[in-house]
Formats: C-alpha cells, sequence, structure tokens
C-alpha cells in the first residue's frame, strides 16, 4: 500500500480481534515508526504492551481512576486483543524542550498507525480521564517526569462486508499562505488561494 492510500483509507477502528501484531511484528514497525521527525533523536517515548488477562488488571485501574463500574473498564479493555499503552518520557537533560518532544511522540504514534493499517491491522487511539491519574501512574510505574498518553488498541479490524472509503482530503486553502518579503517594515503575507 502506497503512503497516499494509507492516508486516505486509515480509519479508527472500534472493532478489533486476533490477529494482532506480535512482538517481533511490532518491534520492526515501531524501528520503522521511530523514523518521524524527532528533534535530537531522543525517542522521548516508551510502550507498555497489554495482552490476555492482563487487560482485566488495566480495566480494574481504569474503574479506580474514574469511578465507573469495573464490569465496564474491564469490557473496554477487551475491544481489542494488544494495548499499548504511550508513555512520554522526555530527556529532561535535552535542550530540546518537552513540547517538541511530545510532537516527536505524537508524530511517531500516527505513523505506526499507518504501518499497522498497511499491513492489514487496525487501531484506534483512546485517551481519557484515567490514561494519567495516580492509580494508574503507579500501575504501570510512570515516573515522576513522565506522562502516559494514551492507549493504542491494535488488532485486526471486522469487516461487515463493506468496503472503507477513502477519506476526502479537506480544502485547507485558507490555512496556507505564501511569505512575501517585505519591502518596508509590516510582513505582507500573500494568500496561496487566488
Amino acid at each position: 500500500m502506497d503512503v497516499m492510500t494509507a492516508v486516505l483509507t486509515r480509519r479508527s477502528e472500534h472493532r478489533l480481534v486476533e490477529p494482532s501484531p506480535t512482538l517481533e511484528e511490532l518491534t520492526y514497525l515501531l524501528k520503522a515508526a521511530s523514523c518521524a521527525a524527532d528533534h535530537g533523536r531522543l525517542r522521548p517515548w516508551r510502550w507498555l504492551l497489554v495482552r490476555g488477562d492482563d487487560r482485566r488488571a488495566l480495566g480494574e485501574v481504569m474503574a479506580e481512576c474514574n469511578g465507573k463500574s469495573v464490569a465496564s473498564m474491564v469490557a473496554k479493555t477487551h475491544r481489542a486483543p494488544l494495548l499499548a499503552g504511550l508513555i512520554l518520557s522526555p530527556d529532561t537533560r535535552s535542550r530540546v524542550p518537552e513540547w517538541e518532544q511530545l510532537a516527536a511522540a505524537t508524530g511517531m504514534v500516527t505513523s505506526l498507525m499507518l504501518l499497522l493499517h498497511a499491513r492489514g491491522f487496525g487501531s484506534i487511539w483512546r485517551t481519557g480521564e484515567q490514561t494519567d491519574a495516580p492509580p494508574m501512574r503507579r500501575f504501570l510505574s510512570v515516573a515522576e517526569h513522565e506522562r502516559a498518553l494514551g492507549w493504542l488498541y491494535m488488532g485486526t479490524p471486522v469487516r461487515d462486508g463493506s468496503v472503507a472509503r477513502r477519506r476526502q482530503p479537506l480544502d485547507v486553502g485558507s490555512r496556507l499562505q505564501v511569505f512575501s518579503a517585505p519591502n518596508d517594515v509590516e510582513p505582507q503575507l500573500v494568500s496561496a488561494r487566488r
């Protein structure tokens, strides 16, 4: 699958079943995804993988964090066979600001989701109040300088026979400007839409 097709056909998949990526497959895809823009090549993130019965323990902690029923939270953790928690682990000694390290982590997630889609897997990015709540941080051993950003649910999409439609790219002309060097003190921006 070419990159443009992957971008235009990837969707957040709500119904995911086995097979999910093996550890070897995910490691391979993550190596490629880690080539996303990353000032200083800091790789300011780490992943925590949860499968099988361990999803129940995760659901129990989610329930503790947000006051919802254990059953409903455990059901949520069973929406996919593989859950991957993304932890932002910024390099606090680096001159690269934390916001830029966060941008690197999110760029890597986007790349990973496209790579999963190109391989026939589905994924959905999930967040919520429980993501970085104190009980979850303790459960996942999140260090003080780190932040739990969210969960990437992965597996094989359940298809009902319909073909996924390509996304229709939005008109971005009003958000694109071409800079024109000023002849005087006032800078001038010329709209790309003429």
